[in-house]
């Protein structure tokens, strides 16, 4: 019986001490500070807040010579940006507002913004037929993303998007300028875009 009890005594004593190692091991991770987050990574961040349902006007500085051409009549215009991908990607869709999701009659762009290598990168899914890259650089307050043309992928025959730039006004307004390049010519778009409300729904 004494063989047994030691035995049990000891056991218990391994135990006890095993869950003070682990205790004080959870205790020392917990106390190390957290890594800073980076530029790059604090950028993301305030662009993947810009998630929802966007809608507004957009300017052009096309002649109304390449706009008839072009069929391009500048109607208000929708963005959608979801978070995706446990959290590494920002999707971003465009169309002109009011119209359906149909790819075969109507632009629906999509563009996709993710680090890489603490880099953050845009490629343009051009309704074109053609893929863009952009490389990230934020303004010294912290407002304004500028992403600048590094290569693409695709025929650029019917032109390509080489630049882009975002604004964050507030929570609810944000600015989205982009270059579009017709061979040498280049197309500057704005829009100016609002938070579209939710829809309220009716009572029952």
């Amino acid at each position: 019986m004494k063989s047994l009890r030691f035995l049990m005594s000891a056991a218990l004593l391994v135990i006890s001490a095993a869950a003070f190692a682990q205790s004080d091991a959870q205790k020392s991770t917990a106390s190390k500070p957290q890594p800073q987050k980076t530029e790059s990574q604090l950028t993301f961040e305030k662009l993947k807040a810009l998630a929802g349902t966007w809608e507004g006007p957009v300017t052009t500085d096309m002649s109304e010579a390449m706009k008839a051409q072009m069929g391009a009549d500048m109607k208000p215009l929708q963005v959608t940006m979801r978070v995706t991908s446990r959290g590494n990607v920002l999707v971003h869709e465009m169309q002109e507002s009011g119209t359906p999701l149909d790819a075969t009659r109507y632009d629906h762009p999509v563009t996709m913004v993710f680090l890489d290598s603490d880099q953050l990168n845009l490629i343009h899914y051009c309704d074109a037929g053609n893929r863009p890259r952009m490389i990230g650089k934020v303004s010294p307050d912290g407002k304004t993303v500028e992403f600048e043309f590094v290569d693409i992928s695709g025929s650029s025959k019917f032109g390509h998007m080489h630049h882009a730039k975002f604004t964050v006004v507030d929570a609810d307004h944000h600015i989205e300028e982009w270059t579009f390049m017709v061979g040498e010519t280049p197309i500057h778009a704005r829009f100016d875009l609002k938070r579209a409300k939710e829809p309220v729904l009716a009572s029952r």
